[in-house]
C-alpha cells in the first residue's frame, strides 16, 4: 500500500473528549438536535408532527407501537428541555474547538500525517466533534465470524484523500465477504 505508519501517538486529553459531558459535547448535541429538528420539521409540508414536542406528545400516546420500553425517550427530553445556544452552548463549542486545535490537528500537523487509524469506533468521538471526516471499512473476523473494522480518519477538506487511503486499504486486504442473507425466499 506504499503506507508509512507512525504508531502510539497520543492525542492530549483524549479522556475529555471521550467524556461527552465532561466535553461539553453532549449539551451542544441536545441543544442543536432540538433546534435542526424543530427546523426540519417545521418545514414539511404534510406531516401532523411539526416539533419535538410533538414527537414526545406522540410516544407517549402510542408507546407500545412505538417500544417505548425499549428504547424510552430520555434524549428526547433532555433535548426537549434546551433554549438553544445560550453561554453554556457557547462555552461548550470554545472547549470542544480548543480540543480540536490542541489535539487532532496538532498531532496531524506535528506528525505530517496524511491519516489517522483507529479500531472499530474509538476514534468516532474525536472526529465528530471537530466536524472531522472519518470512513469505517472491514478490517477482518472474529474467530466466531463477527467482522470487526477499522476507522480511517482526517482534517476537514481531506475527503478524497481519505476515500483514497480506505479503498487502498480494502484493495490490499480483500478481507470483506459479502454478507449471507439470513432468511432464504426459496
Amino acid at each position: 500500500m506504499g503506507a508509512f505508519l507512525v504508531d502510539d501517538l497520543e492525542i492530549p486529553s483524549m479522556n475529555v473528549i471521550n467524556d461527552a459531558k465532561q466535553s461539553g459535547e453532549r449539551a451542544l448535541m441536545l441543544a442543536e438536535f432540538k433546534l435542526s429538528l424543530n427546523s426540519y420539521l417545521s418545514e414539511l409540508i404534510v406531516s401532523p408532527v411539526r416539533s419535538l414536542s410533538d414527537i414526545i406528545e406522540f410516544n407517549n400516546k402510542h408507546p407500545v407501537e412505538k417500544r417505548m420500553a425499549e428504547f424510552g425517550q430520555d434524549y428526547l427530553l433532555l433535548s426537549e428541555a434546551t433554549n438553544g445556544i445560550g453561554p453554556t452552548e457557547e462555552h461548550a463549542i470554545a472547549k470542544l474547538n480548543k480540543l480540536c486545535k490542541k489535539g487532532l490537528e496538532k498531532i496531524m500537523q506535528d506528525n505530517q500525517l496524511d491519516a489517522i487509524v483507529a479500531p472499530g469506533a474509538s476514534a468516532h468521538s474525536l472526529l465528530a466533534i471537530g466536524g472531522y471526516p472519518a470512513i469505517t471499512v472491514p478490517a477482518g473476523y472474529a474467530a466466531n465470524g463477527v467482522p470487526f473494522a477499522i476507522c480511517f480518519g482526517d482534517l476537514k477538506g481531506s475527503e478524497p484523500k481519505l476515500i483514497e487511503v480506505a479503498y487502498s486499504f480494502e484493495q490490499a486486504t480483500t478481507v470483506r465477504k459479502p454478507p449471507w442473507p439470513q432468511h432464504s425466499v426459496i
